[in-house]
Order: structure tokens, then C-alpha cells, then sequence
């Protein structure tokens, strides 16, 4: 969720930059609760997690693809897979 914006004037480079502030924390607290409540970890279709959309944005542009990037899907698991970002997991499995 984002919780500020701030947006100013690069005199040295002449471009304008935004920089944006988010809280993950309802992300976190919500995969929490998931995985202590047990859901998506049964069945043949496993909720992998909870991602905010700024992190895939981040993460997506990290590796030069666009949104619709057939490799998008293998970003995404390399993140999860990671453990840099086991916060946001909800299935501990693997994939």
C-alpha cells in the first residue's frame, strides 16, 4: 500500500523523479494468517503467496521483462524460492 509520494526536479540530470513509499505490512500480516489458518497448502493448487504489486514491478523491471514476459513466471518463483522473501510466502513448498 502506498503511503507517500514524493516528487521533485533533478537540476543535474534535468528529469523529474518519483519516489514512492509503501507499507507491506497489511501484505505480511494477511500471509501470516493464511498459512497459521492453513489455506492454499491442500490440494493440487497451492496459494505460493501474497506479492504486492510494487515488488513484481520492482522485481520485473530488476530483470529487463515486461508484464506479459513469458518469463515473468520465473522471476516470480525465483523470488519466492529466494528466502529473501519468506515473509510474503504462505505454502512452504517448493515449486
Amino acid at each position: 500500500m502506498k503511503i507517500n509520494e514524493k516528487i521533485h526536479y533533478d537540476e543535474s540530470d534535468q528529469r523529474i523523479i518519483v519516489q514512492s513509499q509503501y507499507d507491506n505490512d497489511p501484505y505480511l500480516r494477511e500471509a501470516e494468517a493464511l498459512r497459521a489458518a492453513g489455506v492454499g497448502q491442500k490440494g493440487d493448487n497451492k496459494l505460493v503467496g501474497r506479492i504486492p504489486m510494487h515488488l513484481l514491478k520492482e522485481w520485473f523491471a530488476e530483470a529487463g521483462i515486461s508484464w506479459d514476459d513469458p518469463a515473468a513466471s520465473d522471476v516470480i518463483k525465483r523470488k519466492m524460492l529466494s528466502g529473501d522473501f519468506d515473509k510474503f510466502r504462505v505454502w512452504e513448498g517448493t515449486y
